[in-house]
């Protein structure tokens, strides 16, 4: 290999070395490339900047509805286990009844005289079973109402809140006349 030859010093008086042939021109071609080159580069930075303002925009909304949506399950979950609650509560009442009726029909069928005992035992079966009736009738409604407002709650996202709201209340109402029924027919049988 051979080494270039020296470059001469320079004139006295130039400040500055004299610029190899040909300098000047790759200079003139350059500045063009990487003007453009530092424009795309500032356009590219900027698309990315906006893209990703967006971006986060965009997933603090998603995240905000996340929330939202896991409020509205967590209540939702809330009245469902409430509602089944309710609804073992009202099984256990009718299993009570029932046994209560048959143990004071049995005691009440065991009074004195058979002639008045039978003409009181069957006014009083006629009444007990009027009752019983009612209260069954009532309760079983209850429990099927609860059962269904189970099933709303189960796919809450299907219906309306106001819906369920509204079909909640009515079924407590429905199993507070139960109740109701059932307290009549306890008074009933303890007379």
């Amino acid at each position: 290999m051979t080494t270039p030859p020296p470059v001469p010093p320079p004139p006295a008086g130039h400040s500055t070395p004299p610029s190899p042939p040909g300098t000047g021109r790759r200079r003139a071609v350059a500045v063009p490339w990487l003007a453009t080159a530092l424009v795309l580069a500032l356009a590219l930075a900027g698309y990315l900047w906006v893209t990703t303002t967006q971006w986060q925009r965009t997933a603090q909304e998603w995240e905000g509805e996340a929330h939202r949506y896991a409020s509205e399950a967590a209540a939702l979950d809330q009245q469902l286990e409430g509602a089944n609650a309710e609804l073992t509560a009202a099984r256990d009442q009718l299993a009570a009844a029932t046994g209560r009726i048959s143990e004071l029909a049995n005691e009440k069928a065991q009074l004195g005289d058979e002639n008045v005992a039978s003409q009181q035992h069957l006014d009083y079966q006629a009444r007990v079973s009027e009752a019983a009736a009612k209260v069954a009738v009532a309760l079983g409604s209850c429990v099927n109402a609860q059962e269904q407002l189970i099933g709303y709650l189960e796919d809450a996202d299907a219906y309306d809140p106001a819906d369920l709201t509204r079909f909640q209340n009515q079924v407590g109402d429905l199993c507070d006349k139960a109740n109701d029924a059932n307290d009549a027919l306890q008074a009933e049988l303890a007379s």
